[in-house]
């Protein structure tokens, strides 16, 4: 393997770049993957997080593209990424590898303007960066010619298969040249994977630079046990992060988008510094909070797996697997945000009892036991199920509230984000109320709410009787005629 990049066969332009860049040495992937690429072979990269293989086709891209132009709605090269913030990090390193070139690349996502895309495209660009719905939405509107492709590249693979996005790829594929080079890159390989690289490629070079379904071995795994009750699991969450020494950031990662918002909220409310990054953000604000954890003006990041495949953060100390993943192949690209590029780096994953199937299938994938951390709760607060930051004490048996006849408290406990003007002062506090005439067509009826305020006990608060109303048998009002003079009734 070459020791530096000068080997590889990179031009002048390109490993000039690099060098501004700081970076000497290539990588595994980089040094397998880029003399194959400046042949114009077709690859098979099977690569895990963090090794940069990224940089093992843009490096390559680039020197080839240093011959020729770009032709209006007729994009040379064609990357797809599954996700939006994986083709903005694209974008990025075009931009930092590709100083000295003069090539026009485009970002074709989701969530952002048609109008900038279509100028970009009616000018002609080098590189085109893009997710497969917008790509083929933009292609129906006539706003995208793909006969010009002469390099594509369809990044994590894998991910594209949980997405859904294998039929759009094939839609994709059918619609370009075929006399063109495909580079082709995951970090696993499932069937179906293995089905569309013989559909597509020709004659293709696999390069795998590790065993499948590794981890990092510097990445430190640790697993907690922690109770069912999301309060408890949050609260259990801010311990470990309070006690961890040495985390300067981390990204907490959560099955579903709504727990994502959740536990944010939580977390600002306690005091830490932390945003949430999920698939039903606006861009711009999807944008804004990712850039905000990689320039340390936010420390924790609650994500759900949008942001688990190919984020490049090099330098994230910490990974909390805040729920078990559902699928055994996402623990491996969780913790892979963290021990990136030779660091090391401490991956805390929060177990519940009902967790264990998934657990069982990480082991077997991993082929070893996640060791246990000891963990002892923190007693004497618990967050409310809201999710907010109102803490209540945990008195003793005999100072605890009062329970009434319905088994709840007579003072509400959660519901922490009602005004404090409409909660319900407790009945000692208040005076009497003056007499109402009330309807004679009905009785006053007690609350059925479960969070109207009980009925006080009757020796602190008698029970006002309605107007006309008596002790006599009848069921209604009684008759006026039957009412003594000047009782007052």
């Amino acid at each position: 393997m070459p020791d530096d990049f000068y080997g590889l066969g990179l031009s002048a332009k390109v490993t000039d770049a690099v060098a501004a860049a700081g970076y000497t040495k290539p990588t595994e992937i980089q040094a397998q993957a880029i003399p194959h690429v400046l042949e114009k072979r077709d690859i098979i990269g099977i690569a895990q997080t963090g090794t940069g293989k990224t940089a093992s086709f843009v490096l390559p891209m680039l020197t080839l593209l240093e011959s020729g132009r770009a032709r209006a709605r007729m994009p040379r090269t064609l990357i797809l990424e599954p996700t939006r913030e994986l083709a903005a990090q694209v974008h990025e390193n075009f931009e930092k590898y590709g100083k000295n070139h003069k090539l026009s690349v485009a970002l074709i996502i989701g969530g952002v303007s048609f109008d900038d895309q279509n100028k970009k495209l009616d000018r002609g660009v080098d590189v085109l960066i893009a997710t497969p719905g917008r790509l083929l939405d933009q292609f129906e509107r006539g706003r995208i010619l793909m006969s010009g492709v002469e390099i594509l590249v369809i990044d994590e693979a894998d991910r594209m298969l949980d997405m859904g996005f294998i039929p759009e790829i094939e839609k994709i594929c059918a619609k370009l040249p075929p006399r063109r080079q495909t580079l082709f890159f995951s970090a696993t390989m499932a069937p179906e994977i293995q089905r569309l690289t013989s559909r597509f490629l020709k004659d293709p070079i696999r390069i795998e630079v590790a065993r499948q379904n590794s981890v990092v071995e510097t990445i430190d795994q640790k697993l907690v046990r922690v109770s069912n009750k999301p309060e408890e699991k949050r609260a259990a969450l801010r311990q470990l992060i309070r006690g961890e020494v040495g985390l300067k950031n981390a990204i907490i990662f959560c099955n579903r988008k709504r727990d994502v918002a959740t536990l944010a909220r939580s977390l600002q409310r306690h005091g830490f510094s932390a945003g949430g990054l999920h698939g039903d953000m606006d861009q711009k604000s999807r944008t804004e909070t990712l850039d905000a954890f990689k320039t340390d003006k936010l420390m924790l990041l609650v994500a759900s797996d949008v942001a688990a495949r190919g984020l490049d953060i090099p330098a994230v100390s910490h990974v909390f697997n805040f729920d078990v993943p559902t699928h055994a192949e996402d623990y491996i690209h969780r913790i892979g945000r963290t021990g990136r590029a030779g660091r090391s780096g401490i991956s805390i994953t929060l177990a519940t009892p009902s967790d264990g199937k998934y657990l069982d299938g990480i082991v077997r994938l991993i082929q070893h036991d996640i060791p246990a951390m000891p963990f002892k709760a923190e007693g004497g607060a618990v967050e409310t199920s809201s999710g907010d930051s109102e803490i209540r004490d945990r008195a003793p048996r005999e100072q605890r509230p009062r329970r009434g006849r319905n088994g709840r408290d007579h003072a509400p406990r959660e519901h922490a984000e009602r005004p404090v003007a409409a909660q319900a002062a407790p009945t000692e506090a208040r005076e009497p109320a003056p007499a109402k005439p009330q309807p004679q067509q009905r009785e006053q009826r007690p609350p059925r709410h479960e969070n109207d305020r009980p009925a006080a006990p009757a020796q602190h608060k008698p029970r006002r009787e309605p107007a006309g109303a008596s002790d006599s048998p009848f069921d209604g009002p009684v008759p006026a005629f039957l009412l003594r003079p000047g009782s007052g009734r």
